[in-house]
C-alpha cells in the first residue's frame, strides 16, 4: 500500500505543479471544457489523491528509514502553529500577506518539515518528503508564472489576532484529534 501512499502524494503534486508550469497549456483546455468543468475535474483529481494518500497511509506497514533528532517532537509542537497561521491566512486577509507571497504554501512546507523533523520511517518520509518538495517547487513555478508581486492592501490588526484565533483552535483541535484521524498518538517530548 505504500504506492498508493506515493501515488496519492505525487499525484496531488503534479495536479498543482502542471498548471503552475504550463499555464497556456491549462488556458487552453479551460477554455475547450469551460472552467467550471476544468475545475471539477481538477477538484475530483484533488478528492482521489486525498484518498489514495489516506488509503496509503492507513494501509502501509511502517519501516525504520532515519532517527529524528531528539527535539524532533518539541521542534514539530512548535512549528505547528506557525504552519496552521500561514494556511488559515491564505484564506483570511491579514498583514502576514504582505510579507509572504504564498502563505499557504509556505505554511505547508512548515507543515511537512515539523514532521519529517519527529517522525523517521517510511510512510513519514514519503508523504512529508514529498510535500517538503513539492511546496518549493509550487511556489517558484507560481512565482514565475505570475510574475512581479503586487502585494495586498493593508489590514487591521483585528484580522492579524482573527487569523491567530482560528489558528489556535485549529492547532488544539489537531492536538487533541491527531490520533483518531491518523492513529498516532502525539509525543511532546
Amino acid at each position: 500500500m505504500v504506492l498508493n501512499l506515493f501515488a496519492g502524494t505525487l499525484f496531488f503534486g503534479l495536479l498543482h505543479l502542471i498548471p503552475a508550469a504550463l499555464p497556456k497549456h491549462r488556458q487552453k483546455v479551460a477554455e475547450q471544457l469551460g472552467e467550471n468543468i476544468y475545475k471539477g475535474i481538477f477538484s475530483i483529481g484533488v478528492l482521489l489523491s486525498i484518498l489514495l494518500i489516506i488509503l496509503g497511509w492507513r494501509g502501509t506497514e511502517t519501516a525504520f528509514v532515519y532517527s529524528p533528532p531528539e527535539w524532533g517532537n518539541l521542534a514539530t509542537v512548535i512549528l505547528m502553529y506557525p504552519a496552521l497561521y500561514l494556511l488559515v491566512a491564505a484564506r483570511v486577509p491579514c498583514r502576514i500577506r504582505r510579507l509572504i507571497r504564498h502563505p499557504q504554501l509556505t505554511g505547508v512546507f512548515l507543515w511537512a518539515l515539523a514532521h519529517l523533523l519527529a517522525n523517521g520511517d517510511s510512510r513519514s518520509l514519503t508523504l512529508f518528503g514529498i510535500l517538503a518538495l513539492w511546496a518549493p517547487l509550487e511556489m517558484i513555478l507560481l512565482n514565475r508564472r505570475d510574475g512581479i508581486r503586487v502585494k495586498p492592501a493593508t489590514t487591521t490588526l483585528g484580522a492579524d489576532i482573527k487569523v491567530g484565533v482560528i489558528a489556535a483552535v485549529l492547532y488544539i483541535a489537531l492536538a487533541y484529534g491527531h490520533v483518531y484521524f491518523t492513529g498516532i498518538a502525539l509525543s511532546y517530548s
